[in-house]
């Protein structure tokens, strides 16, 4: 929008020949200059505030100042403004920024130090011109800023009531279907019903993605505290809020060797230094790595050899078909002897059939996550659940 506005002014005030162009809103009794453009050095500059009484556009907008004013000198009121001398003024356009729903926004002027009597009835057209471009302008940057501050507005709410939940999906041993750990997701209620991923991107969308999932990351923590402690609880955190700073007082007051970060990859990662150094002093803890959706982003493989990761998550789009496609069945193999040479756990997720996890476990693949296993589920059920339908594994 800043842009915009300066190639206007810019482009207006070579195209007049005039010393200084601006954009000023109105607020109250207040005139703040969002945008200026001058040949030389100006006193008035982008975020300036001055008193609309006794000013230029005051008196155009009342009807007591023509819009355009070729010579001020011939105009008593004009040699009445402090302004007309003290800038100096010796000739004003002036028109105003009217938007689509016929609030008056501000003005867009011109004014030269000495007159312009070439000034005419053509240049004021110009300058109407260009004001209509300026509140088209204006108006679709306030529709966006009006369906940010709503969508702010259902994501604060929706985090200071606490209108989520934590569920977690199990992670089992395919060798004997044994429970090893389990993955927290976030489920929100808030009106209008929509994922958690929407939730996700809207929050990154406004700048407040890093605060959701580290708000995800403590309720998670929260609530698996009464799980059995032999369970490992992966949380999945983004590559930029690895790097906030605040992940550390996050994961603090949970035993960090049964916490899992799943990196999960959104978009590409440009510079792998600030997150290894983010990750280093967590791994010291105990704290161990996985890469999540492998074989379905931008880098996945190079992630890992980058990270060095402890767990290898591979996609849902590689498992599904898997029993019936030989392509996937060799990329898988040859991952599977990767993981196991190099000492990474291997989980495939999005296990849904029975010829899915034959096929896994033929593969060698030693994990398995999906609704095969279990669906995700709450703290209560997932008690229950591994207490009745399956035995309790080692978390190593």
């Amino acid at each position: 929008m800043a842009e915009a506005m300066e190639r206007v002014l810019v482009a207006s005030r070579l195209h007049l020949g005039m010393d200084i162009a601006f954009i000023t809103e109105f607020l109250g009794k207040d005139r703040i200059f969002r945008g200026v453009s001058s040949a030389e050095p100006s006193p008035l500059r982008a975020g300036t505030v001055m008193p609309m009484a006794a000013r230029y556009c005051a008196h155009v907008i009342a009807g007591g100042l023509p819009e355009l004013i070729p010579d001020t000198g011939l105009v008593p009121l004009c040699q009445a403004l402090p302004e007309t001398k003290s800038l100096p003024i010796g000739a004003h356009l002036s028109v105003p920024i009217r938007l689509e729903s016929g609030r008056l926004f501000g003005t867009f002027c011109c004014l030269s130090h000495t007159p312009r009597p070439s000034l005419n009835a053509r240049d004021l057209e110009l300058m109407r011109i260009f004001a209509s471009l300026i509140a088209s302008a204006l108006d679709n940057h306030l529709v966006a800023e009006l369906e940010r501050d709503a969508q702010f507005g259902e994501l604060q709410a929706a985090i200071e009531a606490g209108d989520r939940c934590i569920v977690f999906q199990p992670i089992v041993r395919i060798s004997d279907l044994s429970v090893v750990g389990v993955e927290a997701l976030s489920r929100f209620w808030t009106e209008p019903r929509r994922g958690p991923d929407v939730w996700f991107e809207t929050a990154s969308a406004i700048g407040q993605g890093p605060s959701l999932e580290l708000l995800a990351v403590r309720k998670a923590l929260q609530a698996a505290a009464s799980l059995p402690d032999h369970l490992s609880v992966n949380v999945n955190i983004s590559p930029s809020t690895m790097t906030c700073g605040d992940v550390a007082d996050a994961l603090g007051g949970f035993d960090p060797r049964r916490i899992v970060i799943e990196l999960t990859e959104h978009v590409p990662i440009a510079d792998y230094a600030p997150i290894l150094r983010a990750l280093r002093p967590l791994r010291k803890k105990g704290i161990r790595i996985a890469i999540d959706d492998a074989g379905a982003g931008y880098s996945s493989l190079r992630h890992v050899l980058v990270l060095k990761p402890d767990i290898i998550k591979l996609d849902t789009s590689m498992i599904r078909t898997i029993s019936g496609d030989r392509t996937r069945q060799a990329m898988v193999m040859a991952l599977a002897q990767f993981a196991l040479k190099t000492r990474i756990r291997l989980v495939a997720e999005g296990v849904e059939t029975q010829a899915e996890f034959e096929t896994l476990r033929k593969l060698k693949v030693t994990h398995g996550q999906g609704y095969y296993f279990a669906v995700p589920m709450d703290v209560q059920h997932l008690q229950t659940f591994c207490a009745q339908r399956l035995k309790y594994g080692s978390a190593s």
